[in-house]
């Protein structure tokens, strides 16, 4: 701890006393944590049956089984949008159930009759703005399947995977596809296999919107199939691809190439259109969604849900605000007037990923005390917090503990950061706990170990 910075709050869940306390007002990376403001905020603001919907629409007139006009994809910022994590259990062909929703958009263009498209489809994706991350994200982490930017049309996760086949040692793996297939996509091959490599060290680099994508690190070597996954660079142009190809696949002409929305306006040549609904495509309910969020610590479904909430809020005269920055000042708006101090809560994104991100021990707790004695969510928000030592991003915290399976907590990690916040239950007792280390020494696990120690003699 030489050189760290630690905070920790422990208060009586029923009346809001102080158990234990450390540095509570000290401002901390959260990493992860960040994401129980996220989704306490949208619980409170959305409610649990928000569901993001996606629709099918087209201008102009269908006349002989032509349409005159665009085919157009109209995106709310579903982040669920043939997600693997929306998937029914049991699925063998998960890839297959991701595209459950084009088979339903193609049924839907037949039964109107369409067998001709003279114009293109259009990914409308402009509910929010073009800044697909933060500004503030590590360079390290954009292209990264982690750091899948949130966009106002996403699909499969925005997630692809690049299928490797690795030879000998020192050698370059080679590239045998993409899955799904991205037009224009292009590998800058940097990789190594390696004999002595047993887990993945390998990375992927590249810039949103940005075709080039760079692979760096080692590989295990002389593997048929070993996969690394990556984020979709422009995820509104690949789906206005892919359902034109698979329109193609069904004998439907499409006279004009598909693009977006934002490249129409980039090059001028954006006209707005009265559309009519073929069909719509509804995500679950926003309890769900929060579930994913907290249980899988998914990115991209904070920062949908909190680029969502930013759009709530509507800017002064002199205020230019991006998604991101809306969602920022809304949030902080929103527990300043639940009689929250929100003066040390600093937020550049929803998941937590930002380095920049601030947040306090006191803070934390503040809103998880909230949302227990007087939000009317208390049920759907605590039960979207993993039981330790069972599930989700902590099933391996605390585990063959008496801790185990008592303490619901959401935990956070980057380099040099670790994070739990929750509940946790002791006989008839409960308890709000939040704990941040900032910049320790050593190895991740082994200040895991350590903060099991000091949950064990804590409770």
């Amino acid at each position: 701890m030489k050189g760290a910075s630690f905070s920790l709050l422990v208060k009586d869940l029923k009346n809001g006393q102080t158990i234990y306390s450390y540095d509570t007002g000290r401002e901390l990376i959260p990493a992860s944590v960040m994401k129980l403001v996220t989704t306490a905020t949208a619980l409170e603001v959305l409610g649990e049956e928000f569901r993001f919907e996606t629709s099918l629409e087209y201008e102009g007139e269908i006349r002989n089984g032509v349409l005159t006009g665009n085919l157009y994809i109209t995106g709310s910022g579903d982040p669920t949008l043939g997600s693997s994590h929306i998937v029914p259990e049991g699925t063998q062909n998960i890839f297959q159930a991701q595209q459950q929703f084009i088979r339903e958009w193609v049924k839907a263009i037949k039964e109107a009759g369409i067998q001709h498209i003279q114009g293109s489809i259009i990914a409308d994706d402009s509910v929010f703005d073009t800044e697909g991350i933060s500004s503030k994200w590590l360079y390290e982490d954009l292209g990264s399947y982690y750091g899948a930017g949130s966009y106002g049309i996403s699909v499969f996760d925005n997630i692809y995977r690049v299928i490797l086949k690795t030879g000998a040692q020192g050698t370059t793996p080679q590239i045998t596809e993409t899955i799904p297939a991205i037009t224009g996509l292009q590998f800058s091959n940097y990789l190594t296999s390696s004999a002595e490599v047993t887990k993945d060290s390998s990375y992927i680099l590249g810039a949103p919107y940005a075709s080039q994508r760079f692979l760096y690190g080692v590989v295990p070597a002389s593997k048929e199939r070993y996969i690394l996954r990556g984020d979709i660079p422009d995820p509104a142009l690949f789906l206005a691809q892919y359902l034109t190809r698979s329109l193609a696949f069904e004998n439907i002409q499409i006279e004009g190439k598909p693009t977006t929305r934002r490249l129409l306006a980039q090059q001028k040549d954006w006209k707005p259109q009265t559309r009519t609904k073929l069909t719509s495509t509804f995500s679950p309910p926003l309890t769900e969604i929060v579930d994913i969020i907290n249980y899988k610590s998914h990115n991209l479904y904070a920062d949908a849900v909190f680029k969502t909430i930013g759009n709530l809020y509507t800017p002064g005269k002199n205020e230019l605000l991006s998604t991101f920055g809306k969602g920022t000042v809304f949030t902080g708006h929103y527990w300043e007037k639940k009689g929250i101090q929100t003066a040390n809560l600093h937020l550049f994104d929803g998941s937590g990923l930002a380095p920049t991100d601030k947040i306090t021990t006191e803070l934390i707790c503040n809103i998880l005390y909230y949302m227990y004695h007087h939000s009317s969510h208390r049920e759907a928000y605590m039960n979207s917090l993993p039981k330790a030592g069972e599930e989700g991003s902590v099933r391996n915290f605390l585990k063959g503990t008496s801790l185990q399976g008592n303490a619901r907590l959401k935990s956070g990690s980057m380099s040099r950061v670790k994070a739990y916040a929750g509940y946790v239950q002791k006989g008839e007792k409960e308890y709000t706990v939040a704990l941040i280390v900032n910049n320790y020494q050593g190895e991740g696990p082994d200040m895991t170990k350590q903060i099991e120690k000091l949950f064990i003699s804590l409770f």
